[in-house]
């Protein structure tokens, strides 16, 4: 539970951010019940039928966004979870029992392994393990020679805590190759995946085809309010909604988070391609920055970024960068930067070293590379 401290913090900072009138991305979930209700009821008919009865227990909208995201994704049927986490625990969970295999290769600093509680092993009986240590994908020399068995092999992509890093599209491609080699199954964590085309230089389709199955959340890139769906055969899709049940995902309702991701696919789906392309600016111009402003060290990672999103490294405290982010913020209406954290073991961070995720998104569009300049001189003015 949240002390009051934590949450006048939190209350501070969304002030601060809300306040802002240059952000580099402004977040939904920044925003209060109100305006989100408001907004979904403006914009809700622009993607489905208001006069439809609202779903129980899946149908209507919940079935046209299923749909819908079967045919952005080029696969023949989706599932709609609540939670990623349960939608990739039910698609490691059906493939082991179709594999005859338990075991799941994937990276350590993968999502299941950093931040769901140990749930693969504690609540579906799986066991990982690790082609690599390295923060970046395994290569497919490091798959072909791992020298335990494994029924799948798991690929975030962008991996996220490494930096939202991808491999290239022949590095991606001999992976999955790799694992065929070995009778194992690929199965994508693509929570960020909508955003990885423009690197690899393929829809999404023909990416997603390279898998046996992907996962894709409709709250991270498009803006949703939750949820995600298990992509990839019918066969394997009707048996995950059997377990979806089981799980405790059948959810009676679930009209507004069906809705609110249809207007993602609609509206923010299509502009990603800008975000990536601009985020390649900004990040080059934050590396300008720092540098100009003196700042002994720094890292942008990856330089350039591989989505639209990435990671900016500084040798200071998270408290000291969070206050020197909050003041600029509050005294100048600009967010640069929002929350910093301390490095994760096997990030590759050196000690003392703290991070920031950065995202570009449509108020981002606005800045040049010299507004990204003298916004981050005056960042490190407030570190002064």
């Amino acid at each position: 539970m949240a002390t009051t401290d934590e949450q006048e913090q939190r209350r501070r900072r969304l002030a601060a951010w809300r306040g802002s009138s240059r952000v580099l991305a402004r977040m939904g979930a920044d925003g209060t019940l109100g305006e989100r209700l408001a907004a979904l009821a403006a914009d809700a008919s622009s993607v489905h039928d208001p006069e439809d009865w609202t779903d129980v227990y899946g149908g209507g909208v919940v079935a046209d966004l299923e749909r819908r995201a079967a045919g952005v994704l080029g696969t023949e049927a989706a599932a709609f979870f609540p939670t990623g986490t349960m939608a990739q625990q039910v698609a490691l969970r059906c493939w082991a029992g179709r594999t005859g295999d338990a075991t799941v290769a994937l990276h350590p600093l993968s999502h299941p392994e950093l931040h769901e509680g140990g749930a693969l092993g504690s609540v579906s009986g799986l066991r990982t393990v690790h082609p690599t240590s390295a923060p970046r994908l395994p290569s497919a020399e490091e798959v072909r020679e791992f020298p335990e068995p494994f029924g799948t092999l798991m690929l975030e992509l962008p991996l996220r805590d490494a930096g939202f890093v991808l491999p290239s599209w022949e590095e991606l491609t001999a992976v999955v190759e790799a694992a065929r080699e070995r009778d194992a199954v690929v199965h994508f964590d693509g929570a960020r995946l909508w955003e990885c085309g423009p690197h690899f230089g393929r829809e999404l389709p023909e990416i997603v085809a390279l898998a046996d199955s992907v996962y894709v959340s409709f709250y991270k890139s498009l803006d949703g309010l939750s949820g995600a769906v298990l992509a990839g055969p019918s066969v394997l899709v009707e048996e995950a909604r059997v377990w979806r049940h089981r799980y405790g995902g059948q959810v009676f309702q679930q009209y507004p988070a069906a809705l609110s991701a249809l207007l993602g696919l609609e509206r923010e789906l299509p502009r990603l391609p800008s975000y990536v392309a601009h985020a390649k600016v900004v990040a080059g111009a934050l590396a300008e920055g720092f540098a100009e402003a003196g700042v002994p060290w720094f890292r942008v990672r990856p330089e350039p970024p591989h989505t639209h999103q990435f990671q900016v490294w500084l040798p200071y405290g998270t408290e000291v960068l969070d206050e020197a982010s909050l003041l600029q913020a509050e005294e100048s209406g600009v967010t640069l930067f929002r929350r910093w954290f301390p490095g994760a073991a096997g990030g590759g961070l050196p000690p003392g070293v703290s991070f920031t995720e950065v995202t570009v998104a449509a108020d981002g569009l606005e800045w040049t590379a010299d507004d990204v300049r003298k916004a981050v001189g005056a960042f490190v003015g407030y570190l002064a």
